[in-house]
């Protein structure tokens, strides 16, 4: 029977591939998983307590109704990182402006941690997969001060870790810090997160897409070109692809991952700038991607090569298998 290897033991293995850091980064991460599981625990008892269903009845800095999840979610991933000590700073896409930690041990942390605490939580209440996404950067303000928000505004190619939680039939976390991607399902058994996807790739081809096809005639034409070629037999494959569009982007981007295929949120007309967050969601996923062997694009630029202006950017997102988000930007004429 081959051994079982936690995450905390596999950390500790890979301590080496962070030559600058003297195990912070290491119990950034055990925050995380400590959050996350703090979260799985409540996704898991969502239908049967009433104070955890259900809408929150505000109104986000997104323009969005906040589930109770959301708040829940939120609080218990800022509780880990301030009482950990290793972060200055975080920004959330549940809260307008960022955070900085106050704490003598905070301001003298080397880390921000960007993320979104529930992707996808519009989906609670009927029960379909959600998520947590992460993205963690060395500061660039003095240490010893308070974080700033040139911290948050760093392009994601200065990504250091990133990754996603899925809250699914079983909760997965899947990371990378640039070397590679692995993917841990948490036992509840043990309470341990176990090594159960290593060396995660991202198949170069696939015969599935994601994009809400309601949406098709605000797009432009060659998003639609590229539509009606997934849906002919003049593909790659000579079978029309698959559709599939979960409306979760962790769960949506995890298929892909595992199975192969692109996901498509572009601009439109009522979103011309794309309706994705670049920092909490789009930027780690796209180190995600990128690590496995796959792409992530606007449809005309590489993500990880954006410079932020703001925290709360959107940006239309195009990611997944190479091959194929390739054949999209040849259709949309590049």
């Amino acid at each position: 029977m081959p051994k079982i290897v936690t995450l905390t033991e596999f950390i500790q293995s890979n301590q080496s591939d962070f030559p600058y850091a003297t195990g912070e980064l290491s119990r950034i991460l055990n925050d995380i998983v400590v959050a996350s599981k703090i979260v799985s625990r409540d996704v898991r008892k969502a239908g049967l307590v009433d104070h955890i269903l259900g809408s929150h009845g505000e109104i986000n800095i997104q323009g969005e109704y906040q589930q109770k999840l959301d708040v829940i979610a939120d609080e218990a991933f800022i509780r880990e990182f301030r009482l950990g000590g290793e972060v200055c700073g975080i920004a959330s896409e549940e809260n307008e402006n960022f955070v900085a930690f106050t704490s003598e041990s905070a301001k003298n942390g080397k880390y921000v941690v960007l993320f979104d605490p529930l992707d996808g939580s519009s989906n609670i209440d009927v029960n379909v997969s959600i998520g947590t996404i992460f993205s963690i950067y060395r500061r660039i303000s003095p240490v010893g001060l308070e974080a700033t928000l040139d911290d948050m505004l760093q392009s994601g190619t200065q990504q250091i870790a990133a990754g996603y939680v899925l809250y699914g039939s079983s909760t997965m976390l899947v990371y990378s810090t640039g070397n590679g991607v692995n993917g841990f399902t948490l036992d509840p058994s043990i309470g341990e997160f176990c090594l159960s996807h290593p060396q995660m790739k991202m198949p170069e081809n696939g015969r599935l897409y994601a994009m809400n096809e309601g949406n098709i005639f605000e797009c432009e034409e060659g998003l639609r070109k590229y539509i009606n070629y997934c849906q002919s037999r003049e593909n790659q494959t000579g079978m029309p692809y698959s559709g599939r569009y979960i409306g979760s982007l962790v769960a949506d981007f995890h298929r892909n991952l595992i199975k192969g295929g692109i996901y498509i949120y572009p601009d439109v007309i009522s979103a011309p700038k794309g309706r994705l967050r670049l920092l909490y969601e789009c930027n780690p996923l796209a180190f995600i991607a990128e690590q496995a062997g796959g792409l992530a694009t606007t449809g005309r630029k590489r993500i990880l090569d954006i410079k932020p202006e703001y925290l709360h950017q959107r940006t239309p997102f195009y990611v997944g298998s190479k091959k194929m988000v390739e054949k999209a930007m040849e259709c949309l004429g590049l």
